[in-house]
Parts: structure tokens; C-alpha cells; sequence
């Protein structure tokens, strides 16, 4: 039983050297090694190790945060925790063969909607990401056209709020962004400058109590409210520099203030960018800033995306699901 027990140590820790797509291939190959690759211990390493790498993660495929709060010993109902299945449904190249794997109609469906002329999308961008980071993001956008070309910048207002910003995605697809700030230019420069947190301007809170607990709760002004009314889905641009303190419990309740379902249909997509200003600097993973934020508690579709507002990395792919995500609700 000892020897048993130490050659199956070995085992793992050769397989552990191997990839997890190797680990698919060789558990192909017969029913001894389909057995021996599903270890759940091994795919639990590949889990933790490669995680904090990902570059995005969305409502389907984020991971249970026990996962991470509990010693293996302490989860050892396999049934429960299928760590393979898990690594295969969260990792990119999962999500990547789940959404080629659609059924071939989506493509058909896909074609005669654009023959149909459809309104422009509109989506509401908000979050510190906008505001607190060294490099702008919306700057960026503004004058990167090589990335995202500026298509126009319509003159209507929304209650006395600008219509936004009207851009082209891959030469074809319009959409318009509009960009919520919490505060005037002048205040967002001398809070950078200071470092210090500005007063929101966009949302007042109200006392709640659940239980014997008082709980945060934010509602959005006037303003704010007839522009959530009439947009597609939202944009929170989430500050994911690890340098900087998070107050996510905070973030968490303004964001569940602008999805409000009394504000709009509740099925409207949200995508988060987890922001940081620059390639060199130090990011806080994006699954462990979709746990910090709660996100599982949403009842809407999100993703959240890997984001450099100076060079724009990560946008578009933020903006392609989210045009697949208007573009579904719309037609349902």
C-alpha cells in the first residue's frame, strides 16, 4: 500500500509538469489514464496556479470563491467540487470552445439581423476606472482610431446629459457610449493630484436595514436615472491597480444602483474592465476583482475584462461580447 502510494505520487507529480490540454490528450488514450488526469488534488493546483493569469471571466465561468477559502482537506466531495470540470469551464480556451461550439443557426440568425437596420446600441460607461487612473481611458478611445474609430458625436442631450460618443467596431457595428462622471473635470484633477477620494455626485444613499444590520444602499439621481432608462447595457470601469485601496463593498452597491431593474429591462448585459493605466503596472487578477466585487450576485449576463487604458489592450474583446450581448436581448 506504501509503494501503491508513492507511485501514485509520482504519477501526479509528472503530470503536474504537463499542460492541462496535454492532460486532455492523454486522458483520450485509454480508460487507465482518463481515470489518472482527472485527479481532483492535481487539477486544483492547475486551477490556483493558473488562474490569477486569465484575462477574463464572466457569469458562466467564474469560479466558486470556496474554491480558494478552503483547505483541499476541507472540500473532499469531489461530486461537489469538479475541479477539471471547473479548469475547463473558466480557462479562455474553455470559454473560446464553448462559444465556437454554438449551433450553426446563430451564424444564419446572425445575418439576416444585419440585414435589418438596427438602432445604434447604447451603452452608460461609470466606475473609477474613469477617474482615478494616471492615463485616461476615454482619451484613449477618443484618439485611437487604428483600435476604435470615432463614427460621430450626436448633439442630442439626455436630460441635460450629453448623448455620448458614437463609435464603429470592426468597420461595421455602431454603437454609442455614454460616459458618466461622478464629478466636474476640476474636481476628478484635484483628487488625482491629492489623492484623495472625490465626492460622487451621481448617486445618494439611503439607510436600509436588513436584519439588525444596516446595509449600503445607493439610488442614482434624476439625471442619471432617465440616461439608465434608455441605454442597452452598461460599462464599469473597475480601478485593478493593486497599489491602490478598493472600497468594493461600496463599488458593488453603486453598480447594483445603475442596473436597478425598476430603471430598465433586468436582463441588460454589464461589462466590467478591470483597469489599470499602464502595461507596467502591478494588476489585481480579474477573477479575483470579480469576487471582490461580488459579481456572482447579479442576475444580469456580465464579463469581466483585462483592460490598459494607455494602449487600450483588452477593449475590444470587451466590446465584442457586449454588442453579442445587445444584439441577443434585442432580438428576443
Amino acid at each position: 500500500a506504501v509503494l501503491n502510494g508513492f507511485q501514485i505520487d509520482v504519477q501526479l507529480n509528472i503530470m503536474s509538469f504537463l499542460s492541462p490540454q496535454d492532460l486532455c490528450r492523454l486522458g483520450s488514450t485509454s480508460c487507465y489514464w482518463r481515470a489518472a488526469v482527472q485527479d481532483p488534488l492535481l487539477w486544483r493546483y492547475f486551477l490556483l496556479r493558473d488562474l490569477p493569469s486569465w484575462t477574463a471571466i464572466d457569469w458562466k465561468s467564474l469560479p466558486d470563491e470556496e474554491i480558494f477559502n478552503k483547505a483541499f482537506s476541507e472540500v473532499s466531495d469531489n461530486a461537489l467540487y469538479d475541479y477539471m470540470a471547473v479548469y475547463k469551464r473558466s480557462c479562455p480556451q474553455g470559454r473560446r470552445s464553448l462559444k465556437s461550439s454554438r449551433p450553426r443557426y446563430g451564424t444564419v440568425t446572425s445575418f439576416l439581423q444585419s440585414l435589418v437596420t438596427q438602432a445604434e446600441p447604447r451603452f452608460a460607461m461609470f466606475g473609477p476606472g474613469l477617474e482615478e487612473l494616471d492615463n485616461s481611458l476615454v482619451q484613449k478611445m477618443m484618439t485611437c482610431p487604428e483600435i476604435l474609430l470615432v463614427a460621430g458625436l450626436p448633439q442630442r442631450q439626455i436630460h441635460g446629459i450629453g448623448s455620448g460618443v458614437s463609435f464603429q467596431f470592426n468597420n461595421s457595428q455602431k454603437f454609442n457610449i455614454v460616459t458618466l462622471y461622478s464629478t466636474t473635470s476640476v474636481e476628478r484633477r484635484r483628487a488625482r493630484e491629492e489623492q484623495a477620494v472625490a465626492v460622487n455626485k451621481m448617486f445618494y444613499q439611503e439607510n436600509s436595514t436588513v436584519g439588525n444590520q444596516q446595509s449600503m444602499h445607493y439610488s442614482v439621481i434624476a439625471q442619471v436615472r432617465k440616461v439608465c432608462e434608455v441605454v442597452d447595457g452598461f460599462i464599469y470601469v473597475a480601478n485593478a491597480e493593486a497599489h491602490r485601496a478598493h472600497d468594493r463593498q461600496e463599488e458593488l452597491a453603486r453598480i447594483s444602483a445603475m442596473i436597478d431593474p425598476a430603471l430598465g429591462p433586468p436582463n441588460r448585459p454589464l461589462l466590467v474592465l478591470s483597469c489599470v493605466s499602464d502595461i507596467g503596472v502591478k494588476r489585481i487578477p480579474c477573477v479575483y476583482v470579480a469576487h471582490q466585487l461580488q459579481l456572482n450576485l447579479l442576475h444580469q449576463p456580465w464579463m469581466m475584462q483585462d483592460t490598459v487604458a494607455a494602449t487600450l489592450d483588452g477593449l475590444l474583446n470587451g466590446i465584442e461580447w457586449l454588442l453579442e450581448e445587445a444584439n441577443c436581448k434585442s432580438a428576443q
